[in-house]
């Protein structure tokens, strides 16, 4: 099932290069994204994950894409940009976004706990099922959702969500 939903980027993923000014976008670019991917998502269709919950994932989520922790498959085919100009008339270093975002993820990790990130990342960073990782970590059958809700309140906690 697809469910497509266009989300406008956030600017506090960008970081401006240290001085020079930062040009004016001309329009807010979007990403498209599948909302039924993520296990995360599964659980919010059914009820079991409230919308705090389901933010508290979602940013952590968006920085461990951005900060772009998950193995790679292949090499990086990405263009090498030989004329120093920035991306899209504005003058961010994608460098810097994504230590940005690794420094995010890392305390949002540190402030959940380490008996309960364990869960919260094989869930919503690496797409696990709940019953795949219940397995992989040598968890009794059922016993994942209840540690996943815990771990997504303190995460909300972390992050200040109301």
């Amino acid at each position: 099932m697809r469910d497509l939903v266009e989300v406008p980027f956030d600017p506090a993923d960008v970081a401006i290069i240290p001085g020079r000014a930062a040009a004016k976008p001309r329009r807010t670019r979007t990403v498209t994204v599948n909302r039924a991917e993520s296990p995360l998502s599964w659980l919010a269709a059914r009820g079991l994950v409230d919308p705090r919950q389901i933010e508290a994932g979602e940013r952590m989520r968006r920085d461990y894409e951005i900060a772009q922790l998950g193995a790679r498959v292949t090499m990086q085919w990405d263009a090498v940009r030989v004329d120093g100009g920035g991306r899209g008339g504005a003058d961010v270093d994608p460098a810097l976004a994504q230590i940005a975002a690794k420094r995010r993820f890392d305390a949002a990790i540190a402030a959940v706990g380490g008996g309960l990130s364990d869960i919260l990342w094989r869930v919503v960073c690496a797409g696990e099922a709940i019953p795949a990782a219940e397995r992989a970590l040598g968890w009794p059958g059922r016993s994942g959702r209840l540690v996943l809700g815990l771990a997504l309140d303190r995460l909300a906690s972390h992050y200040g969500l109301p």
